[in-house]
């Protein structure tokens, strides 16, 4: 199978503790564990992580339930997070989510990385999926 990465940058305006912080913190919406369903979540480098992801549709009838697991791998409070990522849009392949944090003044540069995606429509949803949770985490630290 073709696999692909998805790499994004977005400039938050806090310190990257806090970013850190709120993009592992279940209770904060701005990360895909928010609001999940069945979550078994303590941050420890090799834990195992769960989250079930419910899309409610009126599409469809039940809604959809999407599991998520995996293993993390790295945990640096203000510069680093890596998880491995398995989730029914990965196909069964495992993938590599790495999050980096690099203070930029008072602001924090957040890139991610999602790699060994399959390349088919199922792992490029990734790219709204990652898109619109940084978004998120970005609006959440926005000045007014």
């Amino acid at each position: 199978m073709n696999t692909y990465e998805i790499t994004l940058n977005r400039t938050i305006a806090a310190a990257p503790e806090e970013v850190y912080d709120a993009w592992l913190d279940p209770d904060v919406p701005c990360n895909p564990w928010s609001g999940s369903k069945r979550i078994d979540w303590a941050p420890k480098v090799n834990g195992l992580w769960y989250f079930l992801h419910i899309m409610d549709s009126k599409k469809t009838s039940p809604p959809l339930e999407r599991p998520h697991f995996g293993r993390f791998v790295t945990l640096e409070r203000g510069k680093k997070i890596q998880l491995d990522w398995m989730s029914y849009n990965t196909c069964g392949l495992e993938s590599v989510v790495t999050v980096t944090l690099k203070a930029q003044g008072a602001d924090t540069l957040l890139t991610l990385n999602h790699s060994n995606i399959p390349d088919n429509e199922l792992g490029r949803a990734h790219e709204g999926g990652w898109a619109f949770l940084t978004s998120k985490l970005e609006q959440k630290f926005a000045k007014t």
